[in-house]
């Protein structure tokens, strides 16, 4: 008999609710807190709702993981039936939520097993789409997580903020703070390495960053089949639009989402920012 696996992700992961509820994926939120006041990502407050008050808030939200508490008693309530969970969780290089899952599972006698996809955004939905897809076709614990390992070594994500102000305000910008100061004119634009943080270039206008990102993607793609890739951004819809069209003159995937990212993730980097993402094989 195949063993049952559930899936569960947490709000940072950027597919539709519907999309996840279709696929069986429990989304844990994490909350964010603006003046005083908090709410759960991605149900108390909108993408736009919450950009708005980012710009005109004095003080910079605080984001925080869900509880081990809370995952623990997620868990529970999908393992009742004996199956199995595994959890995937934005990259724990800028964020405990990954650590927060580990501690509850070990608090719990359901066997689940924790991912840190490294990634965050429509790049962690690569890997929980995927888990979502072989746990309904059967598979068990061990190829998922086999697989969502190679997904992991394939994926790129390349993030461009318009401003480093939110970056600096929040403390995320770890190897790149020898980039602020003299260079605030800047759109610098990094990856995610490792799950961190980490600048590989820099452009001084949006029609650079396209050339970039089309650079790359092109010598990344090179011969390979593009199995997934979207964008997410903030308040920078028609900058995205035309990367998107850039780079579909190159590649035509099956489906190129752009998608509002989550309220936690724009807390750091502010408005007119977006990153690109796909893994190729």
């Amino acid at each position: 008999m195949a063993e049952q696996v559930k899936i569960v992700t947490d709000s940072t992961v950027d597919l539709p609710k519907e999309q996840l509820a279709k696929m069986g994926v429990t989304v844990v939120p994490l909350t964010v807190t603006i003046e005083g006041e908090s709410y759960l990502d991605g149900i108390d407050i909108t993408n736009s709702e919450f950009v708005s008050r980012l710009v005109s808030s004095k003080e910079i939200p605080k984001s925080s993981q869900p509880s081990a508490g809370v995952f623990a008693e997620t868990y529970e309530k999908l393992g009742a039936d004996g199956s199995k969970v595994i959890s995937i969780h934005m990259t724990s290089g800028m964020s405990g939520t990954f650590q927060s899952a580990l501690t509850a599972s070990e608090m719990t006698d359901v066997e689940v097993t924790v991912v840190d996809s490294k990634f965050i955004s429509l790049a962690l939905g690569f890997q929980v789409q995927e888990a979502a897809k072989l746990a309904s076709e059967g598979k068990s614990v061990a190829q998922i997580i086999k697989r969502l390992h190679e997904i992991k070594e394939a994926t790129s994500l390349y993030i461009m903020v318009d401003t480093l102000e939110y970056l600096v305000k929040g403390g995320r910008i770890g190897r790149g703070k020898a980039l602020v100061g003299s260079l605030m004119k800047i759109k610098p634009i990094a990856s995610l390495q490792d799950g961190l943080y980490t600048p590989v270039s820099k452009v001084r206008t949006h029609a650079q960053m396209v050339k970039n990102l089309t650079a790359r993607f092109e010598e990344e793609t090179k011969g390979k089949v593009i199995k997934k890739i979207g964008i997410a951004q903030v308040e920078a819809m028609h900058l995205a639009e035309k990367l998107r069209d850039n780079l579909v003159s190159i590649h035509k995937p099956e489906e190129f989402p752009i998608v509002s990212t989550t309220p936690i993730i724009s807390t750091h980097t502010g408005p007119g920012a977006l990153a690109l993402m796909y893994y190729a094989e």
